[in-house]
């Protein structure tokens, strides 16, 4: 049975969020450590990935989350998590829902990221002591009354069929795109640079496409994202860079080239790292269209526009910042979790 009633667990949540938004000395090394674990993981990248989490753990925004969960879960269910490692704390959400609704999560930590979540959930057992009965790490899965797992197109595959006997939420790729209707201003345009950017375009909520009006001209585009021109300083993302350069000139596809992004026309949403595909439109029906009909590839479209798409809209600079209540897939794992009781 769990100890905590969901005002103590929101109240702990609460004090967390406090403590990622201004941190201290304890995490320096974790940070430091974290980039030798993965070396995409450089301090300003996971300190961003903290803080983010950090605003999201504000105290309207909880209770508003929460509203939908009974105040005491009497039989607490065990929720396996296999966790992602693309981007820092990406699983944390999942494990947030979890222990908000009075569950047991049993988390199977990715490699890549396997020092952060440990050290913030141990940062809320120190808040919030009761918390330790509800979390327990494990190197394989067992014993578990439902799953939710984050992967690849290919290990959903392999999920879909292990867990096929409980209730489960499996996730696939995803990418971002974004609509531009041409008239962006300079600083649309910079906020734009961050969903690209972010996290090294590593995540799915990172933009890999643009949907551009005919005849589009990208000069405007490039000056504005001038600022990011440091990311090919990163050995990996370079590295990712060349290669697809070369492929370009060897195939000799047509593209544009900044010296650090590679942008070139091409149907696919899915673009390789440092590159970012672009489509063309006549008419903007034709774009909602086409983004309708791909909606279960696309986790966010940034973009102004008024009109209703299947997918989630956020505006530009915002496809890293979710609120609690943007589901990863759009798949309310609240309500998951709340029908397992």
């Amino acid at each position: 049975m769990s100890d905590l009633f969901k005002e103590n667990r929101v109240k702990a949540f609460v004090k967390l969020g406090d403590f990622l938004k201004i941190l201290d000395e304890s995490f320096k090394n974790i940070i430091e450590n974290s980039k030798h674990k993965n070396a995409w993981f450089n301090p300003e990248q996971v300190l961003s990935a903290i803080y983010a989490n950090g605003q999201m753990l504000n105290q309207n925004d909880l209770i508003n989350f929460s509203k939908d969960i009974p105040k005491i879960n009497t039989h607490p269910k065990k929720v396996g998590l296999i966790l992602a490692g693309n981007i820092p704390m990406v699983g944390f959400h999942d494990i947030l829902t979890v222990l908000l609704t009075g569950n047991i999560a049993l988390i199977k930590l990715s490699s890549q990221d396997d020092l952060l979540i440990p050290a913030v959930l141990s940062k809320l057992i120190t808040i919030e002591p009761n918390f330790k009965n509800q979390i327990q790490f494990v190197e394989r899965l067992e014993n578990f009354d439902a799953v939710i797992a984050t992967g690849s197109n290919n290990s959903s595959r392999y999920f879909d069929y292990y867990f096929s006997k409980v209730p489960n939420i499996i996730r696939k790729n995803r990418n971002s795109v974004a609509i531009l209707n041409g008239q962006e201003t300079t600083e649309e345009l910079k906020e734009l640079g961050n969903d690209i950017f972010n996290y090294y375009g590593l995540g799915c909520r990172n933009v890999s496409k643009l949907f551009v009006p005919k005849d589009y001209v990208f000069n405007h585009f490039f000056e504005s994202i001038e600022k990011f021109n440091t990311i090919i300083n990163h050995h990996k993302y370079n590295n990712n860079y060349d290669y697809n350069k070369s492929i370009f000139l060897v195939n000799k596809n047509q593209h544009l080239d900044n010296g650090f992004l590679l942008v070139a026309k091409d149907e696919r949403m899915f673009s390789p790292l440092a590159v970012v595909y672009y489509e063309e439109y006549d008419s903007l029906n034709q774009v909602i269209e086409k983004v309708n009909a791909k909606a279960e590839e696309i986790q966010v479209v940034v973009s102004t526009i008024k009109e209703n798409i299947l997918p989630a809209k956020v505006n530009f600079g915002e496809s890293q910042n979710p609120k609690l209540w943007d589901f990863a897939d759009g798949v309310d794992t609240i309500a998951f979790l709340n029908s397992l009781n």
